[in-house]
């Protein structure tokens, strides 16, 4: 074992330790960081370097997509690899890609760069949210993720536009190299099987989760039309608005101040854990499609801080549910390591589906309810998966 582990009721291992806990939720942030900063980044590159909104797209598209393929690489070696030797791998890649687009204004140039900045980003990602998943109370340790998952977005989206587009590279490469400085923090292996029998003891269980292989891949497709609907609605959220007469001074301080209602998002998913995990999640991604939805017919600026700071609070909100619900499936974390990966894959086809709506002069009204409908499709498979827990445990089902 290595000094982080702790002894104590409910801390058996070293993921349990604070300085893992601590490493993996600000990697995890510094990996998400394109992905919660997209609407001014998308901003910047038609303002700065004279991209069209479909090339934004794309380009975003592009390194969420990368992000998606290197968390899966990720996911297929941690059981094996030594992880600190991924995070390595990770964080060489996303610093030599963010350091070459310095200087760099060419669309194909830009586009291939963020596909290898993408999958430096999500090697070490995967890792982060694994060692996250590892922990003996998983829900609360990302609980903690994504309330700084929303402090996190609040400075990104306030103090980003203030920069040029390489500053916002060098504020990456930045991240990444303390990420670099603590890779040691990082518990090298999984748990072995007596490890995990241990854990498990230490473990508040109301439920039996052993569910088939299946289910939690179903839970991962279900997380990945989440995302597409997120990745559609946020790059293009505030190009929209522009598009429509609002004014970029007047819609970035809503963006940025929207953040804070992420933090709103996670304190009601706390209260509302008494209600189990299904009827929550849902109701949320009915509510999440409405939001997109609303801004179909044209933005004013009702309803664009209307539909943006509920998007924000149901964001999280949905994300706690989805992580707590894959992490009671997934113990051992193999699928919960996929996690990023799916959240990326989502987040880059919904760039690529609008850029392409877009580019065919559908508009925007269009856009938002594609992307809305993909929220839709994620409630009903998980109304399917409800139905399956109901079925093949009646008495588990009515604590849901």
């Amino acid at each position: 074992m290595t000094d982080d582990a702790t002894t104590g009721a409910g801390m058996s291992n070293n993921f349990d330790g604070w300085r893992s806990i601590s490493i993996a939720i600000f990697m995890a942030l510094v990996g998400y960081s394109v992905m919660v900063s997209v609407p001014v980044l998308s901003t910047a590159l038609v303002a700065q370097l004279d991209f069209t909104p479909a090339q934004v797209g794309r380009v975003w598209g592009a390194d969420l997509g990368g992000m998606a393929a290197g968390a899966f690489m990720a996911a297929l070696m941690v059981a094996w690899v030594n992880r600190r030797y991924l995070v390595w791998a990770g964080v060489v890649l996303s610093i030599g890609a963010n350091a070459l687009c310095i200087g760099l204004v060419d669309f194909d140039q830009i586009l291939w760069l963020r596909i290898a900045a993408g999958l430096g980003s999500g090697i070490f990602t995967a890792v982060a949210v694994v060692t996250i998943g590892g922990t003996t109370k998983p829900v609360h340790t990302f609980n903690m993720l994504l309330l700084g998952f929303a402090f996190s977005t609040f400075l990104e989206l306030q103090f980003l536009p203030l920069f040029s587009m390489d500053g916002i590279y060098l504020i990456f490469i930045g991240l990444t190299a303390v990420c670099a400085a603590f890779i040691h923090w990082i518990p090298s292996r999984p748990l072995n099987a007596e490890e995990l029998q241990q854990q498990e003891k230490g473990e508040d269980k109301g439920e039996d989760w052993h569910v088939p292989v299946y289910m939690p891949i179903i839970c991962l497709v279900a997380v990945c039309f989440t995302y597409i609907n997120i990745g559609g609605y946020y790059t293009y959220i505030e190009l929209a608005a522009l598009a429509d007469g609002l004014t970029q001074e007047w819609t970035t301080p809503r963006l940025s101040f929207s953040s804070i209602f992420a933090i709103i998002g996670c304190v009601i998913a706390y209260f509302c854990t008494r209600f189990g995990l299904f009827k929550p999640l849902l109701a949320s991604l009915l509510l999440m499609a409405g939001a997109v939805m609303m801004v179909s017919g044209g933005i004013t600026k009702i309803n664009f801080v209307v539909s943006l700071f509920a998007f924000m609070t149901l964001w999280t909100f949905v994300d706690v549910y989805q992580s707590a619900m894959l992490s009671h499936m997934d113990r051992r974390g193999t699928l919960v390591a996929l996690l990023p990966s799916v959240q990326g894959l989502g987040q880059s086809i919904g760039p690529f589906v609008a850029a392409s709506i877009l580019d065919g002069g559908l508009g925007y009204s269009t856009v938002f309810m594609v992307s809305g409908s993909m929220a839709l499709v994620g409630m009903l498979i998980y109304i399917g998966i409800m139905f399956y827990m109901h079925h093949r445990r009646p008495v588990m089902a009515e604590a849901m």
